[in-house]
């Protein structure tokens, strides 16, 4: 068909066509891992195998974006914003790290589809520096914790730090030895601890 498009058209094709590719070759990957062909992409995009290389130059080029994509901390860290502001502080933390979890545990399973122990340096895949993502998840938590701050014996900051460090390890399914810790586990870590000494009253809930 030769029906003209508008220049605005025609700009926006390419990168409609990179994102339902990143899209559909996400699950193939974590199926086939690096084995998974162009044409099973190409198949599961419906579109013709050739339309694969005039969006990325080769292969290796989409297996980079489907990780960057993997790694964006963007959509995680819109989720932590749209966390209900009005649910108590344990609730808000519990839906927090559903969010966290989910995250990892995609993040995990794309890396070992991959034969990879770590994420790619981000000068070989777009994405943005661990210190900066780090930094932005630590401030998300931190800012879910409001008013409550004052309830805490330490800074939110401090507690965001140690809620992502107990969220990845006992989400990495070879740290936490297979039996990974529900969200409701590791913020009862957090808030309450496990002393018999503990009184649930002063715990902010």
């Amino acid at each position: 068909m030769t029906t003209a498009r508008t220049g605005r058209a025609r700009r926006l094709a390419p990168e409609a066509r990179r994102r339902a590719l990143v899209e559909a070759t996400l699950p193939l990957v974590l199926r086939h891992g690096a084995a998974v062909s162009t044409r099973q992409i190409a198949m599961a995009a419906g579109v013709a195998e050739g339309t694969i290389f005039s969006v990325f130059p080769h292969k290796e080029a989409l297996m980079r974006a489907v990780t960057a994509a993997a790694l964006d901390p963007g959509a995680t860290l819109r989720e932590l914003g749209d966390v209900d502001r009005s649910l108590p502080l344990r609730a808000r933390l519990v839906a927090a790290v559903e969010i966290l979890q989910s995250r990892l545990t995609g993040v995990f399973g794309l890396l070992d589809a991959l034969g990879m122990h770590r994420p790619p340096d981000d000068e070989e895949c777009e994405h943005p520096a661990p210190s900066t993502m780090n930094d932005a998840f630590r401030a998300a938590v931190a800012d879910l914790v409001g008013p409550d701050a004052r309830t805490l014996r330490v800074p939110p900051e401090e507690l965001a730090h140690v809620l992502r460090l107990l969220v990845f390890s006992g989400t990495h399914p070879r740290i936490c030895d297979g039996s990974p810790l529900s969200a409701e586990q590791i913020v009862t870590v957090l808030l309450d601890g496990y002393s018999h000494h503990h009184h649930a009253g002063n715990s902010p809930c």
